[in-house]
């Protein structure tokens, strides 16, 4: 807001109002969270004191800017996910999982493939991809979808937010002028016990929260059929495709993205770098699984059925774009209201412990605006001016403010949204008790690891 004055308590004041009008619509009111968001989001801006028109602008910045990062690989991603479902696909990796880890450790099985996945790639796109299978495996062992979904994108969000070479950890470590490798130890050190613990925590949701998905892919039951299950696990004239054509449409654009990341992070140049950047990237990486899934998995189905089955994959993806794009447009007013960077120099100028500043500005901007790569971010570039003179170690400090960009997950963080949505988690109690309450439990554990490594380095 180039050129505009507006006071901090005004800007407190539309925060506050937003958010409780927020609450309200979502509990309370008919209001789809879609109109929900955009209805707070303008509120928030307004009272807040963004002119009219910028609150408009920031609205469709934010909506457009988040759609324009995973909207693309939302669509094509569930259109994967129905052609694994009919082809077989799903069904086989099921049969894989439980056959070389065991039965039994089918959660455990998702949260160390979310953990290895989510370093080399977005958590959004990792779970949109591997959704797939937890619901598969859901429906083949009689583990609750909510168990396995949640083990997975617990995985997925916590190595994406502590370990590089994802952009926030190396953004952060660029601010401090900390060691990478040092960071990617620590953060991989730190991340383990959070996993461990968010896993436990999906366990005891997923016995509370039982649910499967259905055949038809369209709802989810709380009747599992035992004999039906042994037989889609043991059936071995079944007609499914090979374990390598059911892994390829994932692992292709894991591959693609892997080599993008580390050609980037070692500053190669050359047209054919620029190759491997361009396959690399997330939408088109993902663009060639769905290639791959279409005239691999799919190459028994003519044009007609093949189209039918991606179109319903659209249809289902249409809401979770919708509330996904709102949920960054509401994170974008706070951004540009200039609440989150207030609220940060606030908290910047308390006396508090040097290693908690950046994880308590971290998890503030987290909570008002969404994003956990703009909040550790914010918190960086608030504090890195001030950690040389507290005496506090760089590596330390983008722990900090990684972990403390974990806390409470909600409404205006899209990955809230692509998560719940993707499990069938409509109800807003159930949202928050799903995911608000797993990240703020991880965000916790690490708080813990945050405190014993400052003792000890």
């Amino acid at each position: 807001m180039e050129g505009i004055t507006v006071s901090g308590p005004q800007i407190l004041l539309g925060l506050g109002v937003g958010i409780a009008l927020l609450i309200l619509m979502m509990l309370k009111t008919k209001m789809h969270p879609f109109l929900a968001m955009i209805i707070s989001a303008s509120v928030t801006g307004l009272i807040g004191g963004m002119p009219a028109t910028e609150v408009v602008n920031s609205i469709t910045k934010g909506f457009g800017n988040t759609l324009g990062s995973i909207g693309i690989i939302i669509g094509f991603g569930v259109m994967m996910g129905e052609i694994f479902e009919v082809s077989g696909a799903a069904k086989k990796m099921a049969q894989i999982f439980v056959k070389k880890l065991g039965k039994g450790r089918e959660e455990l099985a998702l949260a160390i493939t979310g953990f290895l996945v989510s370093i080399p790639i977005f958590c959004d796109s990792g779970f949109v991809i591997l959704s797939p299978l937890a619901k598969s495996i859901s429906r083949s062992t009689g583990k609750s979808v909510i168990s396995l979904g949640l083990s997975l994108a617990l995985g997925l969000v916590i190595t994406h937010s502590l370990v590089p070479p994802t952009p926030g950890p190396v953004g952060v470590a660029g601010i401090y002028g900390a060691n990478v490798g040092t960071v990617l130890l620590l953060g991989i050190i730190c991340a383990i016990p959070m996993t461990l613990a968010g896993l436990t925590y999906a366990k005891y949701l997923g016995k509370k929260m039982y649910r499967i998905p259905t055949e038809d892919g369209e709802g989810y039951t709380t009747e599992f059929n035992q004999a039906k299950t042994t037989e889609m696990l043991i059936d071995e004239n079944e007609k499914l495709p090979s374990g390598m054509m059911a892994f390829m449409p994932i692992v292709a654009p894991i591959v693609l993205i892997l080599i993008n990341t580390v050609v980037t992070q070692m500053g190669y140049e050359g047209s054919l770098v620029e190759y491997i950047k361009f396959f690399g990237s997330p939408v088109i990486a993902v663009a060639i699984g769905l290639i791959i899934s279409i005239y691999g998995l799919g190459a028994k189905y003519d044009k007609k059925e093949i189209t039918t089955v991606m179109e319903k994959g659209i249809k289902s993806a249409g809401v979770i774009m919708l509330v996904t794009g709102a949920g960054g447009a509401l994170g974008m007013i706070i951004r540009d209201s200039g609440a989150g960077d207030y609220i940060a120099s606030l908290i910047a100028q308390t006396p508090l412990p040097a290693f908690i500043i950046p994880f308590a500005i971290a998890s503030i901007v987290r909570l008002i605006q969404g994003s956990g790569t703009v909040a550790m971010t914010t918190a960086a570039s608030v504090t890195a001016p001030m950690m040389a003179s507290l005496g506090l170690s760089p590596e330390i400090a983008v722990l900090s403010a990684c972990i403390g960009s974990l806390v409470f997950s909600h409404f205006n963080d899209s990955y809230f949204w692509v998560v719940n949505r993707t499990l069938g988690v409509t109800e807003v109690k159930e949202q928050i008790r799903v995911y608000s309450i797993a990240s703020t439990i991880v965000w916790a554990v690490g708080f813990v690891e945050l405190i014993i490594l400052n003792i000890f380095i």
